[in-house]
């Protein structure tokens, strides 16, 4: 004989997340990729700053060490985004609009400059524009103004 009962599991029901939209995935990959980009100019700047040539070596270390810091803010938003966490986007949203004064600067340049221009443009708009859709807003929990929270 079997001490074992047949009784219904009395743990609760694990509480399911609705699945992360596409959407948030590209834009934390986007942002990311942007964060990263700067971080990978700012260990070029100080490294040249360190061991190159440069007409003021101080002025390269600190754009560098400037850039290393600044790359914090996207990867962290990006992190935010993945995991879903409303306040990600205040920073996302602001590393675009930040990033379109240098796309027109790329794309009035020179050379190599414009199609950098072009790849940070398409970049640029495909992420702000995936950040300020309802749907997004709504999938990281942000609510419109003048609305309450359900509950």
């Amino acid at each position: 004989m079997s001490t074992q009962q047949n009784t219904p599991d009395s743990s609760p029901a694990p509480r399911l997340e609705p699945a992360k939209p596409s959407r948030i995935t590209l834009v934390a990959g986007l942002t990311a990729l942007e964060g990263a980009a700067l971080a990978i100019g700012g260990i070029y700047m100080l490294v040249m700053g360190l061991l190159g040539h440069p007409e003021s070596p101080q002025q390269a270390e600190m754009g560098g060490l400037t850039l290393i810091v600044l790359a914090a803010i996207p990867l962290a938003a990006a992190r935010g985004l993945l995991r879903r966490r409303s306040w990600s986007r205040g920073p996302a949203l602001i590393t675009q609009i930040i990033a379109l004064p240098v796309v027109w600067t790329l794309l009035r340049s020179q050379g190599v400059l414009i199609p950098a221009g072009i790849v940070l443009a398409a970049v640029t708009l495909t992420a702000l524009y995936q950040l300020v859709r309802p749907t997004t807003v709504e999938a990281l929990g942000i609510r419109r103004p003048g609305t309450t929270p359900e509950g």
